[in-house]
């Protein structure tokens, strides 16, 4: 219900009057509930700690409504209340004034970034505190869905242990993880990570795990984790772009992930760049990510001299970016064909979106060849020029963990969701 109210249409549907129509204004009541018990919630969440008037004041909710909804909050034990910082009393009840916050202990939620041979994990309360994280690596790079949604169970299990709990404790897992996915059912259409395709990968998580998992695209969970505590907190509409072994798009807009209609929006990393050009490991020619990904600079690796085939991969696209700043000629063109594409690339996505922020993230930031001055400048160069400033870029290095914590905040939203939807639909 929530996904379909757009936040400048709230008000006039929390507060939409009853028509005298016993059925109508039965299920118009209930909507009602629902929506304002999703919108309180989430402001306070938002807010950290809040009085009730003041959450009236911010999301239009009438005051009554707000005292009867958070009341049910209360008594299902999702948030808790806390004596106002400054100390102040209620001058008609003499007692001290209280704020509303989210009840930390009310679940633990679970987030997974499956990276190319690591699994991350971290484990949050409902408030949103990191209580423990681990990094464990993997035997090979694709596996089969089974074995893999096994591996993640096992590990869920390793992380709530470490912590004090036990895997019964957890509400739910979130799971990011790199290709095409429907969020919606946890549908994997195609991924580098599994062996197989068309995979019900949610289900089959769900299943070792025993408890619900929540499967989306990696980049889509970056962008989250951005909007929900990191550079782009609150922020309506921004686009995150995440550089490592492949590369992805996380694009919200007016608060929300933008998925498409089959779980293909926002592919930034398979646009086409070149016609007939490379080969992309999705099996096409000529995508953006066949160029600029990790695997695209081993590739054009292997015809630089001095490159180590046996090194590391982080060590030889090390090789590759110092030989192209002593200028070797062949690593030079490399280095500035990826420049050349990734800042063509940019410079559609902020042509179509118009977003205020570009956030760069991802493992490959450790590299700066993607985001130099000359490929921004670039960039920049190709946008529609008007009198105004052209989108901010920044350059956010996250590790592994806090990809994670991406996949941590979706379960807590999904998580918050069963937890409302088990509530009762009649109004008061």
């Amino acid at each position: 219900m929530a996904g379909t109210i757009r936040r400048g249409d709230q008000r006039q549907f929390l507060n939409t009057p009853l028509q005298q129509n016993p059925e109508g204004d039965e299920q118009i009541a209930v909507l009602q509930r629902k929506y304002g018990r999703r919108v309180l919630l989430s402001e306070i969440r938002k807010a950290g700690r809040i009085p009730r008037i003041e959450l009236s004041e911010k999301t239009g909710i009438s005051r009554a409504t707000v005292t009867t909804i958070t009341a049910e909050l209360l008594q299902r034990g999702l948030i808790e209340e806390v004596t106002r910082e400054d100390g102040g009393t209620d001058s008609r009840r003499g007692r001290p004034r209280v704020d509303l916050k989210i009840r930390g202990s009310a679940h633990l939620v679970a987030g997974v970034k499956i990276s190319h041979l690591k699994l991350s994990l971290v484990l949050i309360d409902f408030e949103g505190r990191q209580l423990h994280g681990i990094e464990n690596d993997m035997d090979q790079s694709v596996q089969s869905p089974d074995a893999l949604a096994a591996l993640i169970a096992q590990t869920v299990s390793e992380l709530a242990q470490a912590a004090g709990h036990s895997l019964e404790q957890v509400s739910g897992v979130g799971i990011g993880i790199a290709g095409v996915v429907e969020a919606s059912n946890g549908f994997v259409y195609w991924s580098p990570s599994l062996n197989e395709r068309n995979v019900e990968f949610g289900k089959l998580a769900s299943q070792h795990l025993g408890l619900p998992a929540f499967v989306d695209n990696d980049a889509n969970l970056v962008a989250f984790a951005e909007y929900s505590f990191g550079l782009a907190r609150g922020m309506p509409d921004f686009l995150v772009v995440t550089i490592e072994s492949g590369v992805g798009l996380g694009l919200m807009i007016d608060g929300e992930l933008y998925r498409g209609t089959r779980g293909c929006g926002a592919e930034f990393g398979h646009t086409k760049v070149h016609l007939n050009g490379a080969l992309c490991r999705c099996g096409q020619r000529g995508c953006l990510e066949a160029y600029v990904a990790d695997y695209a600079l081993l590739r054009e690796a292997t015809l630089t001299p001095d490159v180590d085939v046996s090194a590391d991969p982080a060590q030889r696209i090390e090789t590759l970016l110092t030989a192209a700043r002593n200028d070797d000629p062949t690593a030079r063109s490399v280095v500035d064909r990826a420049g050349q594409y990734f800042a063509m690339g940019l410079a559609n996505l902020a042509n179509i979106f118009d977003p205020a922020l570009i956030i760069l993230a991802g493992e490959q930031m450790q590299f700066d060849h993607l985001y130099e001055e000359a490929v921004i400048d670039a960039m920049r160069k190709s946008i529609i020029r008007v009198d105004r400033d052209p989108p901010e870029v920044v350059v956010h290095k996250w590790g592994d963990l806090m990809w994670a914590k991406g996949g941590a905040a979706y379960a807590l939203d999904r998580v918050s969701d069963l937890a409302l939807e088990k509530m009762s639909d009649h109004a008061a």
